[in-house]
This record gives C-alpha cells, structure tokens and sequence, in this order.
C-alpha cells in the first residue's frame, strides 16, 4: 500500500499495493487528494454507503438493513482493533455497552492525539472527517447510542475548525439529527476541543475534562462502560478505529480480517518520522514487513538503521538487528518486546545518542505527569533528573540500576499508563543500549562521535 500523507504537504497516491498474493486499496486514505474532503467529494467516494445500508436505504432497501447485533457480529468479526495503541478488539468493546440501559449513554471520539512521533489522526480529521462521523453514527446505532462528542487535541485547532464544518454540512444532509434518513434512528455528534494536555489522551481524564473538570484520571473500576460520561455508560474508541468501520461495513467483516492478518484485521496508518528520507503517514496492511514500511519512506537519512521505536514515544525502542526482522501489527511487535500503540515509528540512525533520547523522553513524560499520583508524579522527575545527570558527565555507577529501580517502582503503581509509559522507554533502553549509558558514566561523555 502506498498511500501517504505527507507532514507539511498532503499527498496520496491511492496506488494499490501487492501483500501476500493480494492487491489491496487504501481504505482510509483512498481517493484523497488533499482538498476533497468536503460531503460531496465523500459522498462521490461512496461515502455515507454503510450508513445506509445499515439503515435499509442501500440498493436492497429496507431488506438489506442491518440490526445492531449484526453489526457489532461484522465488527467482531473484522478483528478490528483499537488504533489509539491499547489494541483492544473494537466489537467486544462494543458489546459491553448495555445497550437496555434506560437512560442516556454516551459515545467518545479520542482524537486527543498527543503522543510525540504521532500525527496520523489529525490527518484523518482534516482530509477525511465525514468517514469519522460516518464510523460514529454506525457505532451509535450498533449501541443504542443518541448523543456523542469528538474530543480533538486543542494544539490542532484549525482541525477541530474543519470538523465543525463537516459536522454542518452532515447535519444540512440529514445525516445528523433527529430520524435519520426517514429511519427511527436519531444521533447527535458533537465536537469538543481540549487545550493540549498530554493526559487527557488517557481516557478518563478526556472524560473528566468533557466535563469541565481539571483533566485527571479516575480510579478504575469502575470503568467507562458502566461509568463514564456524566456517570453514564461510554463506549471511548480512537479517531482511526472509527474511520474503518464504513469499510468493514460496505465489505465485510472477513474481507477487512483478510486484509491483514488473524487477530489483527485491516489496515494500520504509521506515522513514520525522524530520520527518513519521507516523513509521512502511511497505511499499509497489519502484517506488512517493517522492511517494506522502511523503503515506503525512503529509507533511512544520515547513516545506517540503529535503532526503532516502533508505537510512539511510550513503546520500548528496539535494536535494528531485530526490527528489520518483524513484521508490523500487534503481536509480532509484543513479542519482541515493545508495543504497536500509536503507530508513531521513530527512526534512529547511528548518529543518535540514545542517552540522549531518553532525556528528552524523560523530560516529556515529568513535564506531562498531572500528578495525582505519588510514583508518577516523584517517580519521573526522578528518572529525568537521573538520565540528565548521567548525559551531563555525573553520573555515577549506581545510577543505572537506580535508574532501572524507579522505573520498575512506577510501573502498575499508578491510576493510569503515564507511569507506565514513562517506564518502559527507560527500561527499553537500558536492555537494548545499556552499553552508551556505561561509557557516559565512565568516561563521561557521549559513546557516538557525533551526537544528532
């Protein structure tokens, strides 16, 4: 698959590519030129197809309708799931949703896109929005849900800018509202802007600022399926998870498992970024060769491969040796010892210090931590001022098992994964690089020639 979106220009090219025997099309990005983005370029892509097919208005008419669980069984079936990095699969998730609850229940859009290296969901909100309100309308209907908020990064306004106009043009089509197509199905989306901080990507917190609340975690459970919005049931699903279900819709649950691989259906977007010669967005099939993602953008700028952080600043890097080896969906990176997440790939060359990388991931992760709790909020400020210490020529021996000590004490002892993903990168490098931490130690100064 070579369709991309370029950072700074958008680009597409819509080509088919060959995995596995099979020509694939984009499904998200497909048919983007960068400025159709508008309900009539959507509609003349097929846009707003599943929406009615589900609601008997497709070639079949009201024979052809689907009930909620017929959707929910198609969205089971596609093995999609959750791309804002937990990967949880999207229908068992849907089918928690008590669908007889009496009262309202809501529905969430995490487009609160924050993770450093990530920029595919912005993309997606700004060239293709109505497929977003398609995916949520669908997802509504399959939930018994009536009302539902987009919850977009308040650093990218000018996207959320662009989601209120396409929600206009949605609700002046009947698209929107009350009775929807003639039909008895009423949904109400609404956008909402946050102010840019990192936490409120972890689901709860969005929640709470929702709300009009300082944007912190909530203890779990109990969990947004039974309490979440206004203490509601919620169903939260990410910008990307969304967009793919009119595909899954129009073509089928197995023909959107087959497009990538058992338990990990479809295709992925990838921001690839850093040292590349293509910085872009790319979706390609789950299952693609991280070698075939690496030759999309370019290859590697600067020197030879040395190292990937293959989910987003909050995955463990891993060495170029074994990441050449991998393939890219969910398990094969687990298994290897870090995480698909987001879908930010960072590219590292030899040039890269990676003590001092992860000082500056380290400093992200203090900077962000809300600090409610106690090892997160001490815990990275220590881990900081440790790897700080250590790339300004004072660091001690001990340090790197003190290092590694913090790490291990703020994992799984916080209400929400920033500990975690303040952790991980620490150990991630220590394991892989621990080498580069040793000589700045001991000779106080930088193992690689020319630091980037």
């Amino acid at each position: 698959m070579t369709a991309q979106l370029d950072l700074s220009r958008f680009q597409a090219t819509g080509a088919e590519t060959c995995f596995h025997g099979r020509h694939i099309n984009p499904q998200i990005y497909a048919g983007l030129d960068g400025r159709n983005w508008r309900l009539a370029d959507y509609v003349q892509r097929g846009g707003y197809a599943a929406l009615k097919k589900i609601l008997g208005h497709g070639p079949q008419g009201a024979d052809g309708a689907m009930t909620p669980d017929q959707v929910i069984a198609e969205v089971k079936l596609s093995a999609l799931r959750g791309r804002g990095g937990a990967g949880f699969p999207s229908g068992l998730k849907w089918s928690f949703m008590p669908r007889a609850f009496p009262g309202p229940k809501y529905l969430v859009c995490n487009s609160d896109e924050g993770e450093p290296g990530t920029c595919k969901d912005r993309d997606i909100l700004r060239y293709n929005p109505h497929i977003v309100i398609e995916g949520m309308a669908i997802a509504a209907y399959a939930m018994g849900v009536k009302t539902a908020y987009n919850y977009i990064h308040g650093e990218i306004f000018e996207v959320y800018q662009r989601f209120e106009e396409a929600l206009d043009e949605a609700r002046a089509a009947g698209l929107l509202g009350d009775k929807i197509l003639g039909s008895e199905f009423s949904f109400q989306l609404h956008a909402h802007h946050g102010f840019g901080a990192y936490i409120c990507g972890e689901e709860t917190a969005l929640l709470e600022s929702l709300e009009g609340k300082k944007g912190q975690p909530r203890f779990k459970p109990p969990f947004p399926a039974s309490f979440g919005l206004y203490g509601k049931p919620t169903t939260i699903n990410n910008t990307e998870t969304f967009a793919a279900v009119p595909w899954i819709i129009n073509h089928g649950g197995q023909a959107y498992l087959e497009c990538g691989k058992p338990n990990n259906g479809g295709t992925k977007i990838f921001s690839v970024v850093a040292v590349v010669l293509k910085k872009k967005n790319f979706e390609i099939p789950l299952g693609t060769p991280f070698a075939k993602l690496l030759e999309l953008a370019g290859g590697v700028k600067g020197g030879a491969l040395k190292a990937v952080i293959p989910g987003g600043s909050s995955a463990p890097v891993l060495p170029a040796k074994l990441m050449m080896e991998l393939t890219m969906d969910y398990d094969a990176i687990a298994k290897a010892g870090s995480m698909l997440g987001s879908g930010a790939v960072i590219v590292m060359n030899e040039s890269r210090c990676m003590v001092k990388s992860l000082l500056r991931l380290s400093y992200f992760y203090q900077h962000e931590s809300c600090g409610q709790c106690t090892p997160c909020r001490e815990g990275t400020g220590w881990l900081w001022r440790l790897v700080d210490r250590i790339e300004h020529g004072k660091g001690r021996p001990e340090d790197l098992e003190l290092l590694d000590s913090v790490a291990e004490n703020i994992k799984g002892r916080t209400i929400c994964a920033l500990g975690d993903a303040a952790a991980m990168p620490v150990q991630g490098m220590l394991k892989h690089f621990r080498d580069e931490f040793v000589h700045h130690v001991e000779h106080k100064t930088c193992k690689v020639a020319q630091p980037a």
